[in-house]
This record gives C-alpha cells, structure tokens and sequence, in this order.
C-alpha cells in the first residue's frame, strides 16, 4: 500500500497550520521524521519548518537535510550493503512528497544548533529569525536509551529542555509548545494521571551534581541518584516534565505522553519503521528465526502505539493547546 494522500482541505488543523512556521528538534529521530512528513503532506499550506540540527560525522546540517528527505540514507541498521561497504536503504519516508509535490521540501530549513550547547547552539541570528517566525515548537530531541550515562542524560533530557524554553520565552508569535514526554517517565507509580507530578529529585541540584562531578564517579552513584526509577531515561524525563512546568510560566505548554512507539499503521506507508529498536528487533529475529524463546509474564500488557498514530496526536495536540481558548 502507498501512502495516503494529502489531507482535506477543509480539516480545521489543517487550516490553523495555513501560514504559520514551525520549530522541531529531534527531527532526525524515528518520530521527528515521521513528524516532518506528515506536517508537509497533510497541512501543504504550511509555512516553513525550521529543524534545529547538529553537524555529524563530517556532514553540516545542509547535507544531513539531503540525506533527511534523499531517495538513499545512511543508517547502522544493515539493510543492504553498497559496494564501498555503506549501508543503505530505501528511505521510502518521503517518496510521496518527492514525487508529487517535491516543492515542499522547500519548506524545511535546517538550523545549526545542539541541545547540550548554551542558548542551544543556535547562532544569535537565527534565534532571531526564531523568535520572530514560529508558532509554534515541537520538542522531541532526547536521548532515549536506556543505558544512558546519567551526564549525557541529563545534558539532552533536562538542559535541553530548559535551554528550550528559555528561546520559547522569545518567541512573539508562539501558540503552542508541546513536549514528547515518556508514558513511563511515572513508572514508579500503579495508577498515573494526566498531571505533573512532584519530580524524584531537584533538577537543579541534579545540573549541579553532573556539572562538577567526574563521568567515572557519577555511573558509579547512579543507581543511588536514580533511586526506584529503572534507568536514567526514565529518571531524567521525569525531571524534565517538572523543569518545563516550572520555567514556562505564562506559556502555551502541552505535555505528550506516547508510550512504546513501533511501526507505522496506515501512513505514509504502513509498517514503515528505520530502526531495530525495541520490539522491531525482537519482532524481526522472531521472524528470522533467531529469536524462537523469550522469557515473559503472559498476563502483563506490552503498550505499543503505531508512530502515525502518535504523530497525529502531537499535532493534534498544537492545534488544541492553540485553539482551545
């Protein structure tokens, strides 16, 4: 099946993103690509969307962006291997988008920056082209490990949210920020409400501790710093929640969380996924035959969401936190 085609004119989220510029970070993650797409097809009177992107592996945003949206892109993951030994595969994300309306492209402007830098790396002229454009933020840039070292975790989860808010803050024109939380970010608790709750430890004294302390020194503590949490992940997105309620202030703050996000559905293409992350990796070594056991309890639940239908929910969510009043 082919991706779906553009979105009814008519629709009302549709309509509220006609003119209006759009920030993301994380857009080269699984659901910051797919986010892309679908805001291109699906609301095509869009203005423009502004990616905050760090240079990579010796490739600067521009060619990152042409990889982004190109025919081939570069991953980890072995699909098929080039004969200079690169491993490529068919980025089918925006096939749709290049073939019918490749104009749209046009749209995506990448900016230089780095969620772990002050001001977010971003160069005193572009925050100002930011501030004086967007309406509205997505922030789906984090590090969503597992194993992750508390300072890195820290750095990107908490700082990086911070450090987001901060340029929010100068933002004219903002309607909406929405924030791509965990589902698990509270998996210490039985039952968990659609509310912030009070965070596991201080974050500021938590900036504090990673700022001066050694890498050696700070994985040794890590469990004793992260207490009943199960890794640093969940840990820091918790903190995270708490430092965007508190610096936000009078800001039009939404709080997304999806829980285990897999494949897609129905678009643009169904079963699309560009990683062997999580259940794609057990999924695809049950289907080669690799993986034939696993130890589970039967009775617990596996809360998966199709990343479309995840997608359609943050965007969704921007038009209601915009709209709603």
């Amino acid at each position: 099946r082919k991706a779906v085609s553009m979105a009814d004119p008519g629709s009302p989220i549709a309509e509220f993103y006609r003119g209006r510029c759009i920030m993301i970070t994380g857009a080269t993650g699984f659901m910051g690509k797919v986010l892309v797409e679908k805001l291109l097809r699906s609301c095509p009177d869009i203005a423009n969307i502004y990616l905050l992107m760090r240079p990579k592996r010796g490739a600067d945003v521009m060619t990152r962006l042409d990889e982004l949206t190109s025919a081939t892109v570069r991953t980890k993951n072995l699909v098929k291997v080039s004969n200079s030994g690169t491993r490529i595969i068919g980025c089918l994300l925006f096939d749709w988008l290049r073939k019918e309306h490749p104009e749209a492209l046009n749209k995506l402007v990448p900016i230089r920056g780095d969620i772990t830098c002050p001001e977010l790396g971003i160069s005193v002229t572009d925050q100002k082209i930011l501030a004086e454009n967007v309406s509205v933020v997505f922030h789906s840039a984090a590090t969503v490990k597992f194993d992750e070292a508390l300072k890195l975790s820290v750095a990107m989860n908490i700082m990086g949210t911070k450090r987001l808010v901060q340029l929010c803050h100068k933002m004219v024109k903002l309607e909406a920020l929405v924030h791509v939380s965990t589902a698990y970010c509270n998996c210490n608790r039985q039952e968990i409400g659609e509310l912030v709750y009070p965070p596991p430890a201080d974050p500021d004294k938590i900036i504090q501790c990673v700022e001066w302390m050694d890498e050696e020194l700070l994985n040794t503590i890590t469990p004793k710093i992260i207490g009943n949490r199960p890794n640093t992940y969940t840990f820091t997105k918790a903190l995270a929640e708490h430092v965007l309620i508190k610096q936000s202030g009078s800001l039009p703050v939404a709080i997304v969380r999806p829980s285990i996000v897999t494949a897609a559905w129905h678009e643009p293409i169904p079963g699309w996924v560009d990683n062997l992350n999580g259940p794609t990796g057990m999924i695809a070594g049950a289907g080669k035959g690799v993986l034939r056991t696993i130890l589970c309890y039967r009775d617990l639940v596996a809360d998966l969401v199709p990343v479309d239908v995840a997608i359609n929910l943050l965007i969704s969510v921007a038009w209601h936190t915009a709209t709603a009043s």
